[in-house]
Order: C-alpha cells, then sequence, then structure tokens
C-alpha cells in the first residue's frame, strides 16, 4: 500500500464515518462534529519563536487550529496559512470575546531548516497570534505520528534546496485538546470563518 495513503487512511476514515451519519435537519438540536472521536492529536513539547519550549497541554482551554507545513514551500503551505489568517480575522470581529479564545498553530515538517526564528516569523506573517512550532527530527516525527500528518523529504537539487511532500490538513481542537472538524482552507478565508462560526461557541 502507498505509504502516503496509509498514514492519512485514519483520518479520511474518520471524515467518511461522520458522514455516514444521520444529516441534522431543522428539528435536529445539534450537529455532531465530524471528527469527534477521531484519533488525532496528542501531548508533544516542540520550540517556540524564543527558543522556549511549548507543550500540547499550554493551549489548555483554548480553540487550537493546527496545521503542519514548512516555510520553504512555495505555493500550498503560504495559501493554506493566509487563509487561517484571514479567517480566524474575519471570525474575531464577528466574535470578539469568542475569536481570541482561538490560537492558530502552524508546526514545521522541515526542522532542519526552520529554526524557532524563522518559523516564528513565518507564522506571525499571517496573524499576529499564529504559534510557529519547531524541534527535533525525532519530536517532529512524533507529533506529526499523534497528528495523523504524512511528510518526506524530496531529493535535494542541484543548489542543495528541496521539498517536502505533506500532508495538508487544517484541524480545529477544541478547548480539552479534542479534534472538532477539518478546516477549508482550500476555500480560502472565508469559508475558515464560516466553519469557525458554526464549532466554535
Amino acid at each position: 500500500m502507498n505509504k502516503s495513503l496509509f498514514r492519512v487512511l485514519p483520518l479520511a476514515a474518520a471524515v467518511l464515518l461522520a458522514a455516514c451519519g444521520p444529516q441534522g435537519g431543522s428539528s435536529a438540536p445539534e450537529i455532531e462534529p465530524p471528527l469527534e472521536g477521531a484519533s488525532i492529536g496528542g501531548d508533544f513539547t516542540l520550540v517556540g519563536k524564543d527558543g522556549q519550549p511549548v507543550s500540547w497541554s499550554d493551549f489548555d482551554g483554548q480553540w487550537r487550529i493546527v496545521y503542519f507545513g514548512y516555510t520553504f514551500c512555495p505555493d500550498v503551505c503560504p495559501v493554506d496559512a493566509a487563509a487561517i489568517g484571514q479567517g480566524l480575522r474575519q471570525f474575531e470581529k464577528d466574535n470578539p470575546e469568542l475569536g481570541k479564545n482561538v490560537t492558530p498553530i502552524f508546526v514545521t515538517v522541515d526542522p532542519k531548516r526552520d529554526t524557532p526564528e524563522v518559523v516564528g516569523e513565518f507564522a506571525a506573517n499571517f496573524h499576529p497570534r499564529m504559534v510557529g512550532l519547531t524541534g527535533t527530527q525525532e519530536a517532529i516525527d512524533a507529533a506529526a505520528k499523534k497528528f495523523v500528518v504524512y511528510y518526506e523529504i524530496g531529493e535535494p537539487s542541484e543548489g542543495g534546496g528541496y521539498l517536502v511532500n505533506h500532508t495538508n490538513q487544517t484541524v480545529l481542537f477544541d478547548p480539552d485538546g479534542e479534534p472538532v472538524a477539518l478546516l477549508p482552507t482550500d476555500m480560502g478565508g472565508p469559508a475558515v470563518a464560516e466553519e469557525l462560526a458554526k464549532w466554535v461557541k
């Protein structure tokens, strides 16, 4: 089986299972989160922009938007990060009190090049509260596994640069650190804001 497919199957299965459930209508009091009960997320200790350790538990009590990518990504990561930032800013504008309790987190899958300063600056370009995290290769590997993220370093070019193939999913977690839903970053900021408004209460 293709290794990339194998790594993302648990998340895909969670989404499919949720889609097969009863559809909520006007009489339904509440829609169940698509990722409710999925095994996504967990404890980690990585490194923030100031070089200090940052753990998953540091965000307890906050809604979290989590994205794994890398700062040298030529297209997908900046587009997704921009959608996260735009969507959250719109949600903050419409819901100031709720918005300030949502923290976007960008975790690099390229710790060799993404130092704390680099990933911190990259994240801040998209939202002032976006947290950029890096760490040792082992720590990144462990975090990626818990968050059902696949990535693979590509072959270096003649100049020494390289691309990183990776899962580009954006997951919303509740204040208890449980997965709630995928955010549609591929559809832009307004779609992200709409999805946040659906779940963040």
